[in-house]
């Protein structure tokens, strides 16, 4: 396993995030620890849920792994923002108090190493969830923050609110990225570059689109596949076959396949390692349902595209951009 350091911190982090949105919901809890121990025998050490993973259940499962083991060799993340029922959901201060405490209590643990916000809450001030946010710092709950899915101007808002008051700054973006969703290229990721913010993509596979189960001669996806088990009850991720099925997609596969051929690798690896090589990754967060997944995933590291690989990815993926990033990118250099 290959390490960096989370954004501008002496955070050393493991360059796969294990992601454990599956942990109690497509996967039980004996594969889940299953899928932890080999994580951490590989030399894994960065471990991301949230506590709404199935409704807390994910949580519950990582802490239990954790008991006897030496909690200063992992990096746990969880995620603050979801839930139901009132004052039970957002970012209020009554809130994340109430959150932390349960997902201390779930993991089994003192602290969190990065809590992140899950994503945006327009029905809070921003200044009430960040001095919050600050003061947990202060006590030692929490390590280090991060925030997901948030637009540009969301997370240069949150940014300059930090570093005005001189709270605790974000360290990290977890956003939508793979070689089908590169918009986080046009204003987040040039914000994390610019701010050192590491950055960790959720869906690095985009839900199956990328591991090479699906191909252009397809006219649905097969039967045991996320894609297919989501629709139409979960449309919340957009990764449904009729959102991708058209040719821009079939035609990042079809190079996706071609250059997993010439390198010797299943799709899924060089997916994941063209990622890996963008600018400013600190590690994709693999989402494994199976242990053979898991296996596959961590193939991922150890070695890299050339770059006349990573060319031909970028052309095959690249999307004409909206105004006005399409005119900046080209007016440039004038």
């Amino acid at each position: 396993m290959d390490y960096t350091n989370l954004g501008r911190t002496g955070l050393q982090v493991s360059r796969i995030c294990l992601g454990t949105m599956t942990f109690g919901r497509e996967s039980s809890e004996v594969v889940s620890h299953q899928m932890l121990d080999r994580f951490a025998e590989e030399g894994g050490n960065f471990i991301d849920t949230a506590d709404a993973y199935s409704s807390g259940s994910s949580e519950e499962i990582v802490g239990r792994w954790l008991k006897g083991r030496a909690r200063h060799d992992v990096v746990i993340a969880t995620k603050v923002r979801f839930g139901s029922g009132l004052n039970n959901r957002g970012l209020s201060r009554k809130h994340i108090l109430h959150a932390i405490e349960g997902s201390l209590r779930r993991l089994d643990t003192d602290h969190i190493d990065l809590y992140q916000i899950h994503m945006w809450d327009a029905s809070t001030s921003l200044d009430e969830t960040l001095s919050t946010l600050d003061g947990l710092v202060r006590s030692g709950k929490i390590h280090y923050l991060g925030v997901s899915n948030l637009s540009g101007w969301q997370l240069q808002k949150t940014i300059d609110v930090c570093r005005a008051m001189r709270w605790e700054p974000v360290r990290c973006l977890q956003p939508l990225y793979n070689l089908l969703d590169r918009e986080t290229e046009w204003e987040l990721i040039p914000a994390c570059l610019n701010e050192g913010l590491g950055i960790i993509p959720w869906s690095p596979l985009r839900g199956g689109w990328l591991s090479g189960k699906f191909q252009r001669d397809m006219a649905a996806p097969r039967e045991d596949t996320r894609i297919r088990m989501n629709e139409p009850s979960e449309r919340t991720w957009t990764e449904e076959w009729t959102n991708y099925s058209h040719d821009a997609t079939w035609h990042v596969i079809d190079t996706l396949l071609a250059i997993a051929h010439e390198v010797g690798k299943s799709p899924a690896q060089v997916a994941l390692n063209w990622l890996l090589q963008r600018p400013g990754v600190t590690a994709p967060i693999i989402g494994a349902r199976t242990m053979e997944q898991l296996e596959d995933n961590l193939g991922a590291v150890g070695w890299s595209l050339a770059s006349e690989q990573m060319e031909r990815l970028n052309k095959a993926s690249d999307k004409r951009m909206p105004y006005p990033y399409e005119l900046l990118k080209d007016l440039n250099q004038v």
